[in-house]
């Protein structure tokens, strides 16, 4: 054909001139056989257009390959050059999709494109008001067909051109009818008034009250055709409707045969006068059917693929969607409860809750002063606590203190100044800090009841000289000049005990120091530590040119004041690692040089201090996992057995950079939502194929449904985002730099919001972050509470997953359907393979039935492996997550990869042998199987994933079976857990993960990016059936450059990567990422268990001796026709058939080629006709058996149909088709 196309592209030119534009166009240089009359004629007409600007023009032909044929050759002729062509066939055509129609239709309303040829899709719907040339290569069917076409041509000077053949007169005749038909229509519309109404009684009207939807039988051919094409569907198999039709006496009766695959399998019209009628009917009883069904929507629509790429198109946002502040949007960030209750108010007295911090440093090499938190509420668990009774008095005393030491620490140079003013005023404090606690020095014994605060301390740093309110300063001390316990600081003369464990400041330097110890061995002319030994006084002198005052002087030990550090980052060490002992640094200062900032803040003051922002945000993080545990249990008290810290764990994310984060626990509960989902789907909505169930559950699982749950239910504000930054902690007595009074003031100062936090607690998060937390919380529940409380938290969050155990018994009755084709399948050979005995021997036979398959009522294995991979998905990611418990989630995404690949399951299903008992009537894919079965078994390596590709189908075979022992157990997870062990036990092997490298084009993508080598992939191109695909890499002035061949594109870019990863590695370029074998050696590995399962499995009851009728098999109130009506024998009221209806009966209650009849001979003169008929039918169970029957001479051709049909039909009975 393409041989054929491409000589009639190419004519002979070599008697033009050399002014082609010329409109005169010899004929003769079009001739036959490439060409016929018609398509040169086709040719002149579009030649004389070559001049006429903006043209545009439509050509109809009725065949689809007449389309394609015409739109190849106006292509490639050069004569035609000036038209820019393409054709448009409708999406039934098997090789076209609505987005390339309406692509095509709007090229041609912009002008990219002038001209199209079309079948009758175009008849209507097309409003171009430029196109002024329609063309109809074949004539039009109808009137309608005739007017709707003509309407095409919108310009005031368009033409409608018939292409006819010459002499023709019944095609004339036609056009001449169609002509006048359309003035008659003219004038019925002018005569008939506004009110009249038009009668439809002869169509037959289906409407849905709900929607007001409605069909007819005039739409149903296309709506059914437009489910069909919706249906799943793979390379070796695409579901179309078959039409059978029955001439009866009564008259014609149209059987509709829907693909294995549809819920309804089978439709029949009542007698009709003409073909074309009984086929409406019967398409329109079929979409009552799937109507009733719940497999069309109640606007009569399948589920759309425009809807399914909706939902993929808002996945594929939410997934790719950047770190980018403009685009996330602004929450509140929750504060505990416990933190918020304010003691502020004005009170005579106020009772606090008193709870100990001691730290215990590992090793023991540090002092740490022990501190108390003092709440106005209690914490939410149990606790010892104190309650002190304090004064208002003291209440603002201690609020100095915190203020004093948090400014110290976090905002230190304010104390640059001699003075700094303390105490904050109530407004002031509100609007800056919503958090409220006092933290507190202690002094007795640890936990004992006579522990108190220490105000003496408190006091004493209270009384420094650096605050400038002299009424407060109660323990100031200005000894006398001449006393030998007094040291001249550089602000001043102070006794030694204030000296000591006080903080100091050097004003040339601009550093803090804790005051150690007073050195009295040493004074400014002792030498300091330092490769040059220079004596302290002669340092200051020659480096600074300050010479001291009172050299004699002791030194003072003293050590720098601490930087806030995050101590809650993960920081990796390695497994030999152990803490150890660090030598603090101290260094000597001169006393003079020193300016007395805090009297009596130690260094075991500042240590604790120092460790306290990251313990109240931990703290604080805590208690926020409490409170929403708290949420969340007082309306499923099931639930209970959930750990905070649980909690806590799903509601961190990696950001935060902590010893532990959601990730882990969001690929868990992903994987159980998408089992739990697909399971209420699959027994809910019995009449989904399998497409529409994932659709479905897609709508449920999404990041964007996620996400609007948990904003219903404000779980953004539990969410932990951000990695801690001390410099940002936010306590009572520290002022908060960015203060705004609503959001609309944070999204004006976003870049500040950044750097500082805003007073009202609003912070940054992404979409997909709230939704990952929803997935978390599900792991979370699953791993601490089961099943049950997960399903709990689901139905709490807005996602009902329920199921009727009615709808599962009716499944499983159901199954009994396909008890029919036991004798197909060795049904014990492949219950051992599997290592299970089924109780519903009909969902194996099922689970084997490939949607090719036509020789059966109806039915495939698509919806149980639809099951099957939602189970298998859960079940992979329970051992991994199990037996991996320090696996990095990314690591244990790429594990679940390689195990459920296509490619790993299709070579257990061949190694197994699962592939014996795949049901189909597709050659291509019996030899796609056996071929890849040569190549798995011929080539010893497992790994070996480039140059074979595995089928689909074994893949789904497997997962079908997973999924027929699901439903057969009543969804027992436990049996499930050890068959899936079992069949997969080489994929799950550690010597199958370790060796198994991820995918070539994923690895060669990383590399290029990990090294910054540009990498570029060429669109497969087909040449000569194989695909040729192009691979090149830049870096610097070097260029690798690949192309590979194959029959199937993404094997010849698998193999192209491979090359290319060894030339890489050839040329010292390696993955920085460890290798999978590497990786899993160092990790930890513990016996895989089955995370959660505490279902009771549904009890089914099953009756061991029930039997089938097979003289009368009903589906789903389908009623395949029995023996007795085949036969004619029928009860009265029934539709007798003659032999003939009886045999074409037969053939498609058999799923048989239909049979041939052909006139064997004809006797006698022309007006005493008798007509002999050869029958010849094929029994595709018996491919050696070919019958033929003749008929006796019959006076008329249905006679001697009917009488060779009789002799067929006998047959089948002596053969036992019939009984």
């Amino acid at each position: 054909m393409k041989e054929y196309l491409n000589k009639a592209s190419y004519p002979n030119y070599d008697f033009l001139s050399d002014n082609i534009d010329t409109i005169a166009f010899p004929i003769k240089a079009l001739e036959e056989p490439f060409l016929s009359n018609k398509c040169s004629v086709l040719i002149e007409i579009l030649q004389e257009y070559r001049k006429t600007p903006n043209v545009k023009c439509i050509i109809f032909a009725k065949r689809i390959i007449v389309v394609k044929s015409l739109a190849f050759i106006i292509k490639k002729m050069k004569l035609l050059d000036f038209w820019r062509c393409e054709y448009l066939v409708g999406i039934n055509s098997g090789s076209n999709s609505r987005s390339n129609m309406n692509n095509t239709v709007e090229r041609f309303r912009s002008g990219e494109i002038n001209l199209l040829v079309a079948t009758n899709v175009a008849e209507e719907g097309l409003d171009i008001p430029t196109c002024c040339l329609i063309i109809r290569f074949d004539l039009p069917e109808s009137v309608c067909s005739f007017v709707q076409s003509r309407g095409r041509a919108r310009s005031l000077e368009s033409k409608y051109v018939f292409l006819v053949e010459r002499g023709n007169e019944q095609e004339q005749k036609l056009i001449s009818n169609f002509l006048n038909k359309e003035i008659d229509i003219k004038n019925e519309i002018k005569r008939r008034s506004s009110s009249d109404i038009l009668d439809c009684s002869k169509e037959t009207i289906y409407k849905v009250e709900a929607t007001g939807a409605s069909i007819s039988t005039g739409c149903s051919v296309m709506l059914l055709h437009q489910y069909c094409s919706k249906l799943p569907r793979d390379q070796f198999y695409h579901p179309v409707p078959k039409f059978f039709y029955i001439d009866e006496s009564k008259g014609i009766i149209c059987r509709i045969i829907l693909p294995s695959n549809s819920p309804v399998r089978q439709a029949d019209s009542s007698p009709c006068s003409s073909k074309e009628e009984a086929k409406r009917l019967a398409c329109f009883h079929a979409c009552v059917q799937l109507h009733s069904m719940g497999a069309l929507t109640d606007y009569l629509l399948p589920e759309t693929l425009d809807d399914k790429k909706k939902v993929e198109d808002v996945e594929s946002k939410l997934q790719n969607e950047k770190d980018d502040f403009l685009k996330n949007e602004i929450y509140k960030t929750l504060i505990p409860e416990v933190f918020t209750a304010s003691f502020l108010k004005s009170e005579n007295s106020i009772i606090l809750h008193f709870y100990v911090i001691k730290f215990t440093p590992i090793p023991d090499d540090r002092k740490y002063r022990k501190f108390g938190l003092f709440f106005k509420t209690s914490l939410p668990k149990d606790a010892e606590a104190i309650e002190v009774d304090l004064h208002l008095s003291m209440i603002a005393l201690s609020q100095n203190f915190q203020e004093m030491f948090l400014n110290i620490l976090l905002n230190r140079m304010d104390f640059d100044s001699d003075f700094y003013t303390l105490g904050i005023s109530e407004s002031t404090c509100v609007s800056s800090s919503s958090i409220f606690y006092l933290l507190l020095p202690l002094f007795g014994d640890d936990y004992a009841k006579n522990m108190n605060v220490d105000w003496e301390t408190i006091k004493i740093c209270l009384s420094s000289p650096i605050f400038s309110n002299p009424e407060k300063s109660i323990c100031r001390i200005f000894p006398n000049s001449d006393s030998s316990e007094t040291l001249r600081l550089a602000d001043g003369l102070f006794h030694t005990r204030d000296v000591l464990n006080s903080l100091v400041f050097t004003s040339r330097t601009k550093v803090f120091y804790f005051v150690v110890e007073i050195l009295r061995e040493k004074n400014g002319y002792s030498k300091k530590n330092g490769p040059k030994k220079l004596s302290h006084y002669d340092f200051h002198k020659d480096k600074h040119n300050f010479i001291l005052s009172y050299p004699t002087q002791p030194l003072l030990k003293v050590k720098r004041l601490f930087n806030f550090r995050n101590l809650l980052s993960n920081r990796e060490t390695s497994c030999n690692e152990e803490a150890s002992e660090l030598n603090e640094h101290y260094i000597e200062l001169v006393p003079e040089i020193c300016n007395m900032k805090i009297i009596g803040f130690s260094k075991d003051i500042g240590s604790s201090l120092s460790l306290m922002p990251s313990f109240i945000h931990r703290l604080e993080n805590f208690l926020v996992a409490i409170q929403l545990k708290a949420t969340i249990l007082t309306t499923m008290p099931e639930c209970s057995q959930i750990t905070s810290s649980r909690v806590l764990e799903a509601l961190t994310t990696a950001k935060c950079s902590e010893r532990f984060s959601l990730e882990r626990l969001e690929i868990l509960g992903d994987s159980f939502l998408k089992y739990v989902v697909s399971r209420h789907n699959f027994i809910s909505y019995e009449a989904l194929d399998e497409g529409q169930l994932t659709v479905k559950r897609s709508q449920i699982i999404n990041n964007l449904h996620l996400f609007n749950l948990a904003i219903n239910k404000n779980i953004q504000e539990y969410i932990r985002d951000e990695l801690f930054d001390p410099e940002k902690f936010d306590a009572s007595g520290r002022h908060c730099r960015i203060t705004h009074n609503n959001e609309n003031h944070c999204n004006k100062d976003v870049q500040e919001s950044i750097l500082f936090k805003c007073n009202l607690g609003h912070r940054f998060l992404q979409k997909k972050t709230i939704a990952d937390v929803v997935e978390a919380l599900i792991g979370a529940f699953l791993v601490d509470c089961g099943f049950n409380a997960a399903i709990a938290f689901l139905r709490w969050i807005g996602i009902e997953v329920s199921y009727e155990v009615e709808n599962i018994q009716r499944i499983c009755d159901e199954s009994r359907l396909y008890i029919s084709m036991i004798d197909k399948i060795e049904i014990t050979s492949i219950e051992n393979l599997i290592g299970y005995n089924f109780r519903h021997k009909g969902f194996l036979i099922q689970a084997c039935i490939h949607p090719s398959y036509i020789k059966h009522a109806g039915g495939c294995y698509q919806r149980l492996e639809f099951l099957g991979d939602a189970v298998l998905d859960y079940l992979i990611i329970s051992y991994l997550h199990s037996s991996y418990p320090e696996l990095k989630p990314g690591h244990l995404s790429d594990l679940r990869s390689i195990i459920v690949s296509n490619d790993s399951f299709g070579r257990i299903a061949v190694r197994k042998g699962f592939h014996k008992y795949l049901l189909s009537c597709t050659e291509s894919l019996d030899e796609a199987v056996k071929s890849f079965e040569k190549q798995v078994f011929e080539n010893d390596s497992e790994n070996d994933t480039v140059d074979s590709l595995s089928p689909k189908v074994l893949g789904d075979l497997i997962e079908s079976c997973i999924g027929a022992v699901l439903l057969d157990s009543g969804f027992d997870l436990d049996h499930v857990w050890t068959i899936m062990i079992n069949i997969l036990e080489q994929a799950l092997g550690l010597n199958h993960l370790a060796n198994f490298r991820m995918n070539p084009i994923r690895e060669l993508q990383e590399l290029c990016q990990s090294c910054h080598l540009d990498l570029f992939f060429s669109n497969p191109v087909e040449e000569n059936r194989e695909f040729v695909v192009e691979t090149k890499i830049n870096w610097k002035e070097h260029e690798l450059f690949n192309h590979k061949k194959n029959k199937n594109s993404k094997t010849a870019k698998r193999i192209a990567s491979q090359e290319l990863l060894c030339e890489l590695e050839a040329h010292g370029f390696i993955h920085k990422c460890k290798s999978m074998s590497l990786m899993l050696a160092k990790t930890r590995k513990e016996k895989a268990k089955l995370i959660g399962f505490d279902e009771k499995p549904v009890e089914i009851d099953v009756d061991i001796n029930e039997f089938i009728q097979f003289d009368k098999l009903c589906l789903n109130d389908r009623e395949i026709i029995p023996t007795d009506y085949i036969t004619g024998k029928g009860s009265s009221g029934e539709i007798k058939m003659n032999a003939k209806s009886r045999l074409l009966c037969v053939c498609s209650t058999n799923y048989w080629n239909l049979p041939s009849f052909v006139v064997h001979k004809l006797e006698g003169p022309s007006h005493l006709r008798m007509f002999t008929y050869k029958v010849i039918l094929e029994i595709p169970e018996n491919p050696n058996i070919i019958l033929e029957c003749y008929s006796e001479p019959q006076k008329s051709k249905k006679s001697a149909q009917a009488h060779a049909a009789e002799g067929i039909i006998w047959y089948l009975k002596q053969l036992g088709y019939i009984d």
